[in-house]
C-alpha cells in the first residue's frame, strides 16, 4: 500500500470538466459577492438621504466613504490570515455574520462619527468574505477555467449593486433610508445556513490538514471522478516571498500591474461613491441618481464579459488599454450631463462597461504575469495595492468638493485616472509572457 499510485488533488480538480457540482459553488459563492456589493454601495446611495436628514455636509462622507473601504482592507488581511488556519468555510461564515449585524444596527447612527465606525467594522466583515470566496472558486474551478470562473463570481458584485440600486429606489421613499441596511443586515443572515449546508469547505485546506475523510467526501458530493480514492498528501509549500515579486525581472511588471489596479480602484469607487452625491446637487430627481449607479454597475458586468471575451481571442493589453482609454472619455462626459437623467444613464453604462469592465478583467492579468509559485502573492499584493486606491477614491471626491470642484473638472480629473490605467496596461504588454499575450482569461 506505501507504494501506492494516488491521484493527486490537482489533477482530480483539473482533468473533468465543470460539472453541477462545480456551478454550485461559483454560484454560492457569487451570491457572497452580491451581498458584499450590495452593502458596499448602500452608503453611497443613501448619502443624499441622510445628510439632508443630519444637515451635514456632502464632502464629509469622503471620509464615511473612505473608513468602510479601510475596514475591508484590514478585513482582507485579518480574515484571509483565519483562513489558512482555521478553513476558509468557518471564516466566511464569520466574516458574513459580522457585516449582518453592523448593517442591522447602522439605521441606529445618529452622527456621522457613529456612522463612520459602524462602516469601519461592515467594511471589515465585507473584506473578510472576499479572499474565502475567491479562494473557495478558485479551487474548485479547473485551472483552465479558472480565470473565467473567478470573473463570473466577481460579477456578483456589481450584480448586488445593481439591485442594491433598484430596491433602494423603492424602499428609501417609502420606508426611509435605514431600510437598505436592514435588507442588507437580514439578507446575509437568511443565506448563512444555505452556506453552512451546500457550500464545500476549501479542498486544498482539507488535503494540507490531511482529513482524507472529508475531502473524500466532498469530491464525491460535488460528482469529481476519482474521489473515492485516498488522495495524495499535499507537500509542504515553501513560503511566497514578497522580494520574488521583484526579481527575475519581474519588477517593471509588478509596478505596472499595481499603478494599473490602484488607478483603476480608485476611479470606481470615486464613481460608485460619488454619483448620488453630485447628480442631486445637479437638479436630477433621487431616484434617477440612483438608477446612474446602478447603470454604472450594470455596465460593468457587460463589459467585464465582453472585454474578457475580446481578449480570449486577441492581445489582452491591447483590448484593456483600449477599454480603459475609451473609458476615459466616457468618464469625463459624466460631468456634462447636467440635469438630464437619460444622459446620465447612458455615459455612466458606458463608464461601467469600459473602465470598470476592464478593471475587473485585469486581475486575470496577474495570474497570467506570475508563475504557480509566486502567482497567489503577486496576485494578493496587486489587489491590496488596489484597495489602497479604492480608499483614496471617496477621499479624493471629498477633497475636490471641498476645494470648490465643479462636477465637469471632477469627472475629469477621475477621466484622467482610467487614461494612466491605460498607460499601464499598454506598457504592461513587454512584461507578459507570450502564453500571457495570447489570453488574459486562460491562466495556467
Amino acid at each position: 500500500m506505501d507504494n501506492e499510485v494516488r491521484p493527486r488533488l490537482d489533477h482530480l480538480l483539473d482533468s473533468g470538466g465543470f460539472g453541477r457540482g462545480q456551478v454550485a459553488v461559483v454560484v454560492l459563492c457569487a451570491l457572497v459577492a452580491m451581498v458584499d456589493g450590495f452593502d458596499t454601495q448602500s452608503i453611497a446611495l443613501v448619502a443624499p438621504d441622510i445628510a439632508a436628514e443630519w444637515g451635514a455636509e456632502t464632502a464629509a462622507f469622503g471620509v464615511v466613504f473612505g473608513v468602510g473601504l479601510f475596514g475591508g482592507l484590514i478585513g482582507a488581511i485579518f480574515f484571509g490570515f483565519a483562513g489558512d488556519r482555521y478553513g476558509r468555510k468557518p471564516t466566511l461564515l464569520v466574516a458574513m455574520a459580522v457585516f449582518a449585524v453592523c448593517s442591522l444596527l447602522t439605521p441606529l447612527a445618529n452622527s456621522l462619527t457613529l456612522l463612520g465606525l459602524l462602516r469601519l467594522v461592515t467594511g471589515f466583515g465585507l473584506g473578510g468574505a472576499l479572499p474565502c470566496i475567491i479562494a473557495i472558486t478558485s479551487e474548485y474551478t479547473p485551472a483552465r477555467m479558472r480565470a473565467t470562473g473567478v470573473g463570473l463570481m466577481f460579477c456578483g458584485f456589481p450584480l448586488g449593486a445593481v439591485a442594491g440600486g433598484l430596491a433602494s429606489a423603492r424602499l428609501i421613499p417609502a420606508f426611509g433610508w435605514g431600510s437598505v441596511f436592514l435588507v442588507g443586515g437580514v439578507v446575509p443572515i437568511l443565506l448563512l445556513p444555505l452556506l453552512w449546508a451546500r457550500l464545500p469547505e476549501s479542498a486544498r485546506f482539507l488535503a494540507l490538514r490531511g482529513d482524507q475523510d472529508a475531502l473524500r467526501a466532498v469530491l464525491r458530493r460535488l460528482g469529481i471522478a476519482g474521489g473515492d480514492d485516498t488522495v495524495e498528501p499535499e507537500p509542504e509549500a515553501a513560503r511566497p516571498s514578497v522580494v520574488r515579486l521583484f526579481t527575475e525581472r519581474r519588477a517593471g511588471g509588478t509596478l505596472l500591474l499595481w499603478a494599473t489596479l490602484f488607478l483603476s480602484l480608485l476611479l470606481t469607487y470615486l464613481l460608485t461613491n460619488w454619483i448620488p452625491l453630485l447628480a442631486r446637487q445637479s437638479g436630477i430627481d433621487a431616484a434617477s441618481a440612483i438608477f446612474g449607479v446602478v447603470a454604472l454597475n450594470l455596465g460593468a458586468v457587460v463589459g467585464c464579459l465582453v472585454i474578457g471575451r475580446l481578449a480570449d481571442r486577441s492581445r489582452p493589453t491591447v483590448v484593456i488599454g483600449s477599454a480603459f482609454s475609451l473609458g476615459a472619455v466616457a468618464i469625463a462626459a459624466i460631468g456634462y450631463t447636467g440635469s438630464s437623467a437619460v444622459a446620465l444613464l447612458v455615459v455612466s453604462f458606458l463608464a461601467g462597461s469600459l473602465s470598470v469592465g476592464a478593471q475587473m478583467c485585469t486581475v486575470a492579468l496577474c495570474a497570467s504575469f506570475y508563475e504557480t509559485s509566486v502567482r497567489a502573492t503577486g496576485i494578493g499584493w496587486a489587489v491590496g495595492i488596489g484597495r489602497i486606491g479604492g480608499i483614496a477614491g471617496p477621499l479624493l471626491g471629498g477633497l475636490l468638493v471641498t476645494l470648490g470642484v465643479g462636477t465637469p473638472d471632477l469627472f475629469l480629473v477621475t477621466g484622467s485616472t482610467s487614461l494612466g490605467a491605460a498607460v499601464a496596461v499598454f506598457a504592461l504588454a513587454r512584461f507578459l509572457t507570450p502564453a500571457g499575450r495570447k489570453s488574459v482569461l486562460s491562466a495556467r
